[in-house]
């Protein structure tokens, strides 16, 4: 199994409320396990502290069989990614877009060129004259591929979409979920895909839960 969470649950306060409680799912390769709920239910927790954002409270969670620990470092660092609601918290705003796409080749010793990196980019619909622009520059839809783009850049096993679509328009949305779906089917990525939106994650995922009262259970 890729992925296998056990008995998460999480305070942000010593003696704070439980937001999440004894939350227990698995993911394997070429799945996308969907957890939707109103906003504030805690869906975003979860996938942060999958990504190594927060610790956990209490429970454990396993990459391929090895447990994580929080914060993530060496190979888990590299094989868990996430995707934000707001692309643009991925990029230094003060930055380049070139210089931010160099971050990853630099940070895990890949090689790099400018030809590289443009070739590789198209496939998610940026081009070279793209990476000379600040990120405000770049439209929501371009700056999600362009994100997208950078997680996937070092070949991660697993990704955390949190609300990956919810701020782009009808067009943008498509996009994006026509090039998970394409990196899926390619490289047999597992996906924790947090939403509001229901009949979205009945499209797209391959099971899904909902989230309510900090606990998971089967939608009806």
């Amino acid at each position: 199994m890729l992925i296998e969470v056990q008995g998460l649950s999480k305070r942000y306060r010593p003696r704070g409320p439980l937001v999440v409680e004894e939350i227990s799912f698995a993911i394997d390769r070429g799945e996308t396990l969907a957890i939707f709920g109103d906003s504030g239910s805690g869906k975003s927790t979860i996938g942060q502290i999958l990504a190594g954002i927060y610790p956990a409270t209490a429970g454990e969670m396993r990459l391929d069989g090895q447990t994580l620990s929080y914060p993530l470092r060496g190979h888990a660092r590299r094989q868990i990614q996430i995707l934000f609601q707001h692309p643009e918290v991925a990029f230094n705003p003060r930055l380049r877009l070139i210089d931010s796409m160099r971050e990853p080749y630099r940070l895990f010793r890949l090689p790099y060129t400018r030809q590289g990196l443009c070739d590789y980019l198209e496939r998610y619909g940026i081009y070279e004259e793209h990476l000379g622009r600040f990120p405000a520059e770049l439209s929501g839809g371009e700056l999600q591929r362009l994100a997208l783009a950078r997680a996937m850049l070092i070949e991660p096993s697993f990704l955390v979409l949190d609300e990956p679509t919810s701020m782009l328009d009808v067009i943008s949305q498509a996009q994006i979920i026509h090039l998970l779906r394409e990196i899926q089917k390619e490289r047999q990525v597992g996906y924790l895909f947090i939403s509001h939106d229901r009949a979205l994650c009945e499209r797209f995922c391959t099971s899904i839960r909902l989230l309510e009262g900090g606990t998971l259970r089967e939608p009806m």
